[in-house]
């Protein structure tokens, strides 16, 4: 695993070890960043359930001003700092470990928006997907013009219409279908 483009571009990605992980392949990083474009300059990102911290390292990589990253896992967590120390992005990011849905209600509860939003949650919990997109439907974390992107299962039906977001994008890799929405 490693950075695909920019400052970063190259740079190897430590892992966790185990199933738990999903790696995001080049492929799909590749084609969530061409969706994402221009947008990623300067913008705020939030990592949620990140892993290795691959979403958030690349979007800090292609000019993206600061990141959060969020996963519950202690070895996770190392691994995100490490893989940040090595790239040169720590002081453009925070890193916690907490589970996703106290660290949504945290994050709100600082009136933090973010102008992009990427969760890649388990696969293996099936009722998680429902689950951290309702929530993320209650808050305000999503600046205005915002992206949220939720990466599911191939087949994974999602909600189209929710209270303030709205699905405008869903694309199949794989596996994985990433589903992409945006504020009413």
């Amino acid at each position: 695993m490693r950075v695909i483009a920019g400052k970063a571009k190259g740079k190897r990605l430590k892992a966790p070890s185990g199933l738990d992980t999903r790696p995001l392949t080049d492929m799909i990083k590749e084609a969530l960043f061409n969706v994402i474009g221009d947008k990623i300059i300067e913008a705020s990102f939030l990592d949620l359930f990140a892993g290795s911290g691959s979403a958030g390292i690349e979007a800090l990589s292609r000019g993206a001003s600061r990141v959060i990253f969020i996963d519950s896992s202690k070895e996770a967590s190392r691994i995100i700092r490490d893989n940040l120390n090595n790239c040169g992005f720590k002081e453009s990011s925070e890193v916690h470990r907490n589970d996703v849905f106290k660290a949504i209600n945290i994050l709100n509860k600082r009136n933090l928006a973010f102008d992009i939003i990427y969760l890649d949650p388990p696969f293996k919990n099936e009722k998680i997907f429902d689950r951290v997109i309702r929530a993320m439907d209650e808050t305000e974390l999503l600046d205005e013009q915002g992206i949220l992107i939720i990466r599911t299962p191939k087949g994974k039906e999602m909600p189209v219409k929710l209270s303030n977001l709205e699905e405008y994008r869903e694309t199949n890799y794989g596996e994985s279908t990433l589903h992409y929405y945006r504020s009413k």
